[in-house]
């Protein structure tokens, strides 16, 4: 017991090193860096198969080198597991989606959306001629709404201070407008809403390529540092997860989601939450997603507690 199994037991102690230490992995060539962030809650799958291996192996020295990758995972990302807590008056229920400039039934999709009853619904990929379906479909419901480019906002709530945030990256040209900024009125206080939809990435044979991905969230990061409203909600698809150290310019201003996976991407067998919920003087206390529409990506829902 005590000798076998120690190739096993290597393996999940450089599991556990990529979990606590994944920040000294280099980013070039092929931000390899953020392809790692990007997965890295998936190293829990990698624990559980060492796991069975080490008992099957009958290796003791494999079980107790395995405490390690579990309890740095469980350190990371226990959190998320946690059930959503009590929700309290003066909560914000936001809704987070892009709605594909593909999809055949957004009328279905804007009520799927409604049908959640949040206080706002920030919207990507809205092309010219779906948008009176969903103006049309929730109009009665969310009263105010404002439109830039391709990204949306509706609310119950009064909407001022409307205008496009230039997140445009160098080298992209035409017309390209993904960011807007609103002041909503909501109970308790003025919040100031992003809307936002960074470039996407690809994974190809020459690696990670999201440079262009990576300009847009500097971008975004110095308008929202800018702000001066002292509560912000920033609602997006940002093709990274939270733990990509490419989305550094929002997390390092922008509060997380404590609680809920809400993996959104892509639809049919999601593997990461690209579409995230960040929040100011506010608490994101718990992100789910909801049922799938006509899009490629799951919408995700969250509610925002006041700090």
């Amino acid at each position: 017991m005590w000798t076998r199994g120690r190739a096993t037991a290597a393996c999940a102690l450089s599991t556990a090193a990529l979990l606590v230490f994944h920040g000294l992995v280099p980013n070039s060539p092929g931000r390899l860096g953020s392809l790692v962030e990007s997965l890295l809650p998936w190293l829990g799958a990698m624990v559980a198969v060492l796991f069975g291996v080490a008992l099957l192996r009958r290796s003791a020295v494999a079980l107790l080198a395995l405490l390690l990758p579990a309890a740095a995972w469980t350190w990371s990302f226990g959190g998320l597991l946690l059930p959503e807590g009590e929700r309290r008056a003066g909560d914000l229920l936001v809704v987070q989606h892009n709605v594909s400039d593909e999809n055949p039934d957004p009328v279905g999709t804007a009520r799927a959306l409604a049908a959640a009853e949040p206080d706002l619904i920030a919207l990507q990929e809205l092309l010219p001629r779906a948008l009176p379906a969903y103006e049309k479909e929730l109009a009665s419901a969310f009263p105010y709404h404002a439109v830039r480019g391709t990204v949306g906002l509706w609310s119950r709530h009064p909407l001022a201070g409307v205008r496009t945030v230039d997140i445009k990256p160098t080298g992209i040209t035409g017309p390209w407008s993904r960011g807007l900024r609103a002041v909503a009125e909501v109970p308790g206080g003025e919040v100031a809403v992003y809307v936002a939809h960074l470039p996407s990435v690809q994974l190809g044979a020459s690696g990670f390529r999201s440079s262009r991905r990576d300009a847009g969230a500097e971008l975004l990061g110095r308008a929202v540092g800018a702000e001066p409203v002292g509560r912000v909600v920033l609602l997006g698809d940002l093709n990274g997860t939270v733990d990509d150290r490419a989305l550094t310019p929002l997390t390092s201003r922008l509060n997380v989601a404590e609680r809920g996976f809400a993996y959104s991407f892509p639809a049919v067998f999601p593997v990461a939450r690209i579409d995230q919920v960040m929040a100011r003087s506010a608490t994101v206390a718990h992100l789910r997603t909801l049922p799938a529409t006509g899009s490629d990506h799951l919408p995700v829902a969250a509610r925002i507690t006041r700090d």
